[in-house]
């Protein structure tokens, strides 16, 4: 198979790109724009290969991508470049927009185009797989419901209204055209790569260099938690094997609130990098200002990919918490120069009010 992964300098794309080159079966073109949160290091382990390709590009520039599909021969694109944290959403929503909304558009009207010149088995073949997230259904009560691939949309954020609209364009590119699409939304992604700004790198490396560990309003917020190798695995699987007109939500079983994680944190720090002064980590700890529109919990139901596709995650929250902290431990020669040059905070006017998720 011929891969084009959009946004595949980030954290699901690189990790995405790095299992998919690892099969040398398959050739995989890389386009991004290279965004603050792109890094090409974070490919390094296939760059040299030469079953691998990058292309640096706006996925707004339809022309460069029509060209990229057609001058590559490309199979399965995986459209996974967004715009994707919500606080700098919260502060300039207009990127949002334009990458994660009108960006799809013309990420569909190129594969279109590309869909329609092909024939016989190759056109039987492609697929225009869409990643999104999901907050786009909003908000869950703490004690009932979890999301199903038919729970309506009711986006909270200028970030999940984005990627809600991105959704809803992709399926009328498919009813309307018939391309053949597959779509997916997963819970929050960690694990090695996570660029710092994110909830759990950060309070790792802010505990690491003695910081605060800002946690929004009481903690009591609650994400399910999904390690990014078991992601990469489920995107392969839906673009592969995944039926078109289709959707499947990816999830960990791996609902936690977020001073239970910030705390997990700090207890596997104690014990693999202790304190100079003997303290733990969770004194540094800080409650502060919750963010605007901050969903209580989201929660996935994964039962249709595991057994139409047959996915399971590997890794349980606990194993893959202690792996990405032994991965931050071990690799600052890749989140250091980004640490430098970002600070040791989000960008953007609400950044005293804490990390992101």
């Amino acid at each position: 198979m011929r891969f084009l992964i959009t946004g595949g300098a980030g954290f699901i794309g690189s990790a995405v790109c790095r299992r998919l080159a690892g099969d040398p079966a398959n050739f995989v073109v890389n386009l991004d724009k290279l965004t603050y949160a792109g890094n090409l290091a974070s490919l390094r382990s296939v760059d040299n290969l030469p079953n691998y390709a990058f292309v640096q590009a706006d996925i707004c520039d339809g022309e460069t991508v029509s060209a990229a599909m057609r001058n590559y021969d490309i199979d399965i694109v995986m459209h996974l470049a967004a715009e994707s944290h919500v606080d700098r959403s919260i502060d300039g929503p207009g990127a949002f927009i334009q990458t994660n909304i009108v960006g799809t558009f013309q990420m569909l009207n190129a594969a279109r185009g590309y869909f329609e010149s092909l024939t016989g088995e190759k056109r039987d073949r492609f697929r225009f797989h869409h990643i999104s997230t999901d907050e786009v259904f909003g908000d869950l009560p703490f004690d009932s419901g979890i999301f199903t691939e038919e729970t309506p949309y009711q986006p909270s954020s200028p970030y999940s209204a984005s990627k809600a609209s991105s959704d809803h364009l992709v399926r009328a590119w498919h009813e309307t055209y018939g391309l053949p699409v597959v779509l997916s939304n997963c819970s929050n992604n960690y694990g090695p790569f996570h660029f710092p700004e994110k909830l759990i790198p950060l309070v790792i490396l802010n505990a690491l260099d003695e910081r605060e560990l800002p946690v929004y309003g009481k903690g009591e917020n609650v994400r399910d938690w999904l390690y990014v190798d078991d992601h990469a695995a489920a995107l392969q699987l839906v673009a592969t094997k995944g039926v078109a007109g289709e959707s499947y939500n990816i999830g960990g079983n791996a609902e936690r609130r977020n001073i239970d994680v910030v705390s997990g944190i700090c207890a596997i720090l104690d014990k693999k990098r202790p304190r100079a002064n003997g303290a733990s980590y969770a004194d540094l700890i800080r409650m502060v200002t919750d963010r605007p529109g901050h969903d209580r919990r989201y929660a996935i139901d994964a039962s249709k990919i595991r057994r139409d596709l047959g996915w399971t995650p590997s890794q349980t929250f606990e194993t893959g918490l202690e792996a990405t902290i032994d991965w931050y431990l071990n690799n600052e020669w890749w989140w250091g120069p980004i640490r430098k040059e970002q600070g040791y905070e989000r960008l953007g006017s609400l950044k005293a009010s804490g990390p992101a998720k």
